[in-house]
Order: structure tokens, then C-alpha cells, then sequence
């Protein structure tokens, strides 16, 4: 019988499409959308819970949405467990065991910190505890945020990939890169499945696919488009009186039928 686990890590011959969820109704209504798995995204999370991104949110409570999550859906669940909510490598350990406990059965885990990126050694010793923590049943997608924050480019990034593969690492993700030359690069030069961040102004799905992406994954995308959506429908009633932006919305019965019983 295939695990959730295998599930995931096959559905990685890709590409695997991720639109991200950030709490049980949304994470229902991308299942139902045909998603072959869920990610969650810590700042839709975060924010949803009344917290700013950015490691910022306390474990527990990032681990209880999780949970739900996972409860909820009947696909795999991966978890952003940003740099692991905790300080050292022993509390990464400790926050992996919980998520899995949660039901997921992969993580993404970032390499952010002050200065803007870990030094390799640092987050090599926290991948080591993730993978410890999570056991031999635990995807782990090491993110690498040279190109988010503008800071190295190309080598820096495949110098770093390879050292998170070697800490226990089973995919690289790279956000902040849309240049189909180099994504390419990075696919040719990472032995590990490519996770990429698009949105607009990215090469569409099937582009990413034939230069050889693995994982497609949107971050607090659809998170801040359902943001504005409200905002949006918040400024016409209140200044125009109108609710034109209303329109072709989700029925309350569709909705609420998707999380009666759970």
C-alpha cells in the first residue's frame, strides 16, 4: 500500500503543482480544485492568525493549523515551517517531530536569517536535525533564498543546494528566480527536485515543465489575491454602495458543505 509519504515524494517526477493554503477552507478548496497534494504557506498562515510572516508566528500555533489541515484533506500535506520556529538545531528537531505528529509528510525549511542568509554550516546543522527529527518519511525541501533577497546568485546557490542535500536535503527551492535560462542552469547543476516560486511574469507551467522543474508552488500568492478581493469589495460598499465585486463568488452552500463534519 503507497504511503502519503511515497505519494509525495513520486509526485516529485513532476511537475508537481502546488497552489498554496493557509487554513482548512482553503486547503479543501484546492484539494477540490484536482491539487494532487497541499502546501501550506506560512504567511497566508501567519497572517490569518493575526501575525506577521516572518518567523514570527510561535510553533505551536503554526503546528495546530497543520493538524487541521492535514485532518481535513485526503492528499498529502506539506508544511512551511519557515526557518523551523525555533533557535537552534535541537528546537528544529523538535518543531519536524510535531509537524509530523500533524500529519504532514514533507516541510519546506528556509535558510533566512540575520544576516539575510544563515552561514551554510549553521543551516546545514538545522537540515541534519530536521532530517533526525522527521525520520527516513519526511520530504524536506531546503529553501535557499539567494535570489528573494538579491544577496548571490548561481554558484553561491548551487554551493549551497548541495551542501543542504548532503545534510539530509531532498529537494531545493528557489524563490525569486523567473529567468528561464537560469532555472535551467540550476535544474541541470541541483541533483535534487527544483521547487520554484511563480506567479506573474513567470514561464507558465508547461515551460517550467519541459526545462525540467520538478515542484510549482505560488507562496502567499492566492493568500493576498483573496486579500485583495476583500478589500477590494470593502471599498465599493463603503464608498460607491455598489457590490459589483461580489459578483461570481463562491455559493455559501458549496463552502459550507466542504467543511460540514469536519
Amino acid at each position: 500500500m503507497t504511503t502519503k509519504f511515497q505519494l509525495f515524494r513520486d509526485l516529485h517526477n513532476g511537475p508537481l503543482r502546488l497552489p498554496n493554503a493557509w487554513d482548512v477552507a482553503s486547503a479543501l478548496l484546492v484539494e477540490r480544485a484536482g491539487a494532487t497534494a497541499v502546501a501550506t504557506t506560512s504567511a497566508g498562515l501567519a497572517w490569518s492568525l493575526g501575525s506577521p510572516d516572518g518567523n514570527r508566528l510561535s510553533r505551536d500555533r503554526a503546528v495546530g493549523v497543520v493538524a487541521r489541515i492535514a485532518a481535513a484533506v485526503d492528499v498529502p500535506v506539506t508544511a512551511d515551517v519557515e526557518g523551523g520556529f525555533a533557535e537552534d538545531a535541537d528546537g528544529v528537531a523538535e518543531t519536524v517531530r510535531a509537524v509530523v505528529a500533524a500529519g504532514a509528510v514533507g516541510i519546506n525549511i528556509e535558510d533566512s536569517g540575520v544576516p539575510p542568509l544563515r552561514p551554510v554550516a549553521d543551516q546545514c546543522e538545522r537540515l541534519a536535525a530536521a532530517r533526525q527529527g522527521g525520520g527516513a518519511d519526511l520530504f524536506i525541501n531546503a529553501r535557499i533564498d539567494t535570489f528573494l533577497f538579491g544577496v548571490a546568485g548561481i554558484d553561491e546557490t548551487i554551493a549551497r543546494a548541495s551542501a543542504y542535500i548532503d545534510s539530509g536535503a531532498d529537494g531545493i527551492f528557489v524563490p525569486g528566480v523567473i529567468d528561464p535560462a537560469t532555472i535551467k542552469i540550476l535544474v541541470m547543476e541541483i541533483p535534487a527536485p527544483l521547487n520554484v516560486m511563480a506567479g506573474p511574469g513567470s514561464p507558465a507551467v508547461d515551460e517550467l515543465a519541459e526545462i525540467g522543474v520538478a515542484r510549482i508552488s505560488v507562496g502567499p500568492a492566492i493568500a493576498l489575491a483573496a486579500y485583495a478581493a476583500a478589500e477590494r469589495a470593502a471599498r465599493e460598499l463603503l464608498t460607491e454602495g455598489t457590490y459589483r465585486a461580489l459578483e461570481g463568488a463562491l455559493d455559501f452552500g458549496t463552502v459550507n458543505a466542504l467543511l460540514a463534519g469536519r
